[in-house]
């Protein structure tokens, strides 16, 4: 039977000192874009809703606007007026060069023309405000079709997180319709207790575990540490930043930061030596006689493969260091015959 397992002593080993911080996944607000409308109208279509993923530039929805209308008519205007003023000073030109017309008369075209200008220009900007551009503004003016609706915009390619319109509604200025956010980095926020404040600095690295997940781990850098201690948990906020392309992480998600700091000797075995058993660790120890006994025993938790003994062995003990499940196994069974 021994072959089938690997016997060893319990001993010391280097094990780096752990802290863990109980928190929860949330979005990096610095990659949150909060988007509304630019002019006041009706919502007439809802493209997306919660969770979508969309692109930069992407429509989220249309507004039908009589200030939108009303911005058209005024460029069109402008852009007549501006034409206008340039065929007149070409006029202006000619005819100065002909004798025909004063300097004077050639500089009030040249005014002219400049005013037409600057009103074609303010035009342009205020359609540019309202979520025209240039493009739409260029098919405006070849074509002289007024378009009664303009797009919602998403500004930044990400999910949609927040949606907070309806088909009909009324939007203003100021309004956050939509929230998107980029989830490729993200967030584990956690609460530290006060006595470990010195056990945290800016730039350490974490391993962020989600229970969601499994055993899956995440390596983030500590982003945030703050300056002050909540006075109803005695607990201070630190924020880790983690890399998320995977899209596995989601916001709100129950997460356990655990930081790592300096090593120490200690009783260790390897995770292999340990079986769950009646909600307990356990270990087979390995007797005089050649039999295993399987035994309680109190660990802390994995550190790169190795528990921390915190009670129930003593150094120099034999007991299974692998192959502790199958061993476990043929135990359940030979009770059951």
């Amino acid at each position: 039977m021994l072959k089938r397992f690997e016997l060893g002593n319990v001993a010391r080993t280097g094990i780096e000192r752990t802290q863990e911080i109980p928190g929860r996944i949330e979005v990096d607000e610095k990659r949150i874009t909060r988007i509304g409308a630019s002019v006041t109208g009706r919502v007439v279509e809802v493209s997306v809703d919660v969770g979508y993923r969309v692109k930069a530039g992407e429509v989220l929805a249309r507004i039908s606007s009589t200030e939108l209308t009303q911005a058209q008519l005024n460029f069109l205007r402008s852009n007549a007026a501006f034409s206008l003023a340039e065929r007149a000073l070409e006029r202006a030109q000619q005819l100065y060069k002909a004798d025909v017309i004063s300097a004077a008369e050639l500089q009030r075209r040249e005014s002219e023309q400049s005013i037409a200008r600057a009103e074609l220009r303010a035009a342009s900007d205020q359609l540019s405000l309202i979520g025209f551009d240039q493009s739409l503004q260029r098919r405006l003016r070849e074509s002289g079709q007024l378009d009664p609706t303009v797009g919602i915009i998403a500004t930044r390619a990400g999910v949609v997180v927040e949606r907070k319109v309806s088909q009909g509604q009324v939007a203003q200025p100021g309004d956050a319709l939509f929230t998107v956010a980029d989830l490729t980095t993200v967030w584990a926020v956690g609460a530290l207790p006060e006595q470990a404040a010195g056990s945290v600095q800016m730039g350490q690295l974490v391993d962020v575990q989600v229970p969601a997940l499994g055993e899956k781990r995440f390596r983030g850098r500590i982003v945030f540490v703050s300056d002050t201690i909540q006075p109803e948990t005695r607990t201070i906020t630190v924020r880790t930043e983690v890399d998320n392309a995977s899209r596995e992480l989601k916001p709100q998600m129950l997460s356990t930061m655990r930081l790592f700091g300096e090593r120490e000797e200690r009783l260790a075995i390897p995770d292999s030596a340990v079986v769950r058993d009646g909600d307990r660790d356990h270990v087979f120890l390995h007797r005089q006689d050649g039999s295993f006994k399987l035994i309680p025993v109190e660990l802390g938790i994995s550190i790169n493969g190795k528990r921390p003994i915190i009670r129930g062995l003593t150094e120099g003990q034999a007991i299974v260091m692998r192959g502790a499940f199958h061993l476990n196994n043929e135990r359940k069974r030979a009770e059951l015959e």
